[in-house]
């Protein structure tokens, strides 16, 4: 039993290479080896929302990217189709396609589609494709193994989000029972909060550590900092310069005797300062260009409380906190409660209602209900820890 909870990180970390070696076993025996396994994750939702999304403003935080409140109504939310399959004995493939519904029309887009290496020494990977960049903690998830419905304040403000773009990584995991993780990649910098693809089409870097691992049987927990550095010119918010996003998290998991199927407890935080040197530029008013120096924070809290293997009980607090000068200068800070309760009748189904109360600005609450369905189909690959 010992290091059950923590295996989960080991496996998500390690699948590539285990399906490599599996496949290659095989393949002599079985001509289907390297066929991909298919994943869908099928997402729908209703949400309604006191204050109408077209006339939602968050102080001190233009809206960029997936960084607003969502839709009223029905709705299709984000659904996706991945493959995924070891290439030959050295590399391992996978696609991810995504399909949202917006303004009522339908996007299908590449979410992520990479190639990694399983056969380099000494515990290295190259990953090399379109990919979630591993900063922080939840960016590198996708969004249908979240606990909630939607993502952090600091996530929409600061990554519109969620941050990917097409890049490279190479990524160090240590020969210990301590899980250590070092890591870097470059990024296109086409993406928010990056705009422009600078320095010749790298426009945007990373450098991430996480380090984690179990206390006794029951307990496990996961810390990492990370830092993005981008080279934007006219990002969606309107900045041009040098931005320098730097994040903390801590996750903690404790469940009875290691079973995370019949109960536990999981307590996450993550804390962002976002840094700018640069100039904004209104591109109804571009002749306005102003200097835009200054640091915002922002950072959530999370415990969510599984109380058998049907049900999961949650609750959020985030908040943002904006720059005293600057375009968006405001002293008030963005805040927001949220409490969920879920209901799966299995590993592959589950049906969420989450109850949110936003403060987006001084005069504005919004009062969200949401009531999501979701369902996975096919084979898919362990989560991450």
């Amino acid at each position: 039993m010992k290091y059950l909870l923590f295996s989960l990180t080991a496996l998500a970390t390690a699948s590539p290479v285990l399906a490599a070696d599996d496949a290659s076993a095989a393949s002599g025996a079985n001509g289907n080896a390297f066929n991909p396994a298919i994943s869908i994750i099928l997402n729908g939702q209703y949400a309604h929302h006191s204050l109408d999304p077209d006339n939602y403003t968050r102080a001190g935080f233009p809206l960029a990217g997936e960084g607003g409140p969502g839709v009223r109504g029905l709705s299709l939310g984000e659904s996706e189709v991945s493959l995924a399959a070891s290439i030959d004995e050295k590399f391992y493939g996978q696609l991810t396609v995504a399909a949202e519904s917006e303004d009522g029309e339908d996007h299908f887009g590449i979410e992520e589609a990479f190639i990694d290496t399983t056969a380099l020494p000494e515990g290295f990977t190259l990953r090399a494709g379109r990919f979630f960049s591993n900063i922080g903690y939840l960016n590198s998830h996708h969004a249908h193994t979240d606990k909630f419905s939607d993502r952090p304040l600091a996530y929409q403000a600061f990554l519109g989000g969620q941050f990917g773009d097409d890049g490279v990584q190479l990524r160090w995991v240590a020969p210990t029972d301590l899980f250590v993780e070092l890591g870097g990649e470059a990024f296109r910098g086409q993406n928010f909060p990056s705009a422009g693809a600078g320095h010749a089409g790298v426009g945007a870097t990373t450098l991430f550590a996480h380090v984690g691992g179990d206390v006794g049987v029951e307990n496990s927990w996961l810390a990492g900092v990370s830092m993005l550095r981008s080279k934007t010119a006219r990002a969606e918010d309107g900045f041009s310069g040098v931005n320098k996003l730097y994040m903390t998290d801590v996750t903690w998991k404790w469940a009875p005797q290691g079973n995370t199927k019949d109960g536990g407890i999981q307590l996450r935080g993550e804390y962002f300062i976002d840094d700018r040197a640069g100039a904004f530029s209104d591109p109804a008013a571009p002749q306005l260009d102003q200097p835009w120096v200054g640091k915002r924070y922002g950072w959530y809290v999370e415990g969510v409380y599984r109380i058998n293997r049907i049900w999961e009980a949650g609750y959020r607090y985030d908040q943002l906190q904006a720059d005293n000068d600057g375009p968006f200068a405001s002293s008030f800070d963005p805040r927001r409660h949220s409490a969920m309760l879920t209901w799966r009748n299995s590993e592959f189904s589950l049906v969420r209602l989450q109850i949110s109360r936003d403060r987006p600005n001084p005069v504005d609450t919004d009062t969200a209900v949401t009531l999501q369905v979701q369902t996975a189909l096919g084979a898919h690959g362990a989560h991450k820890f």
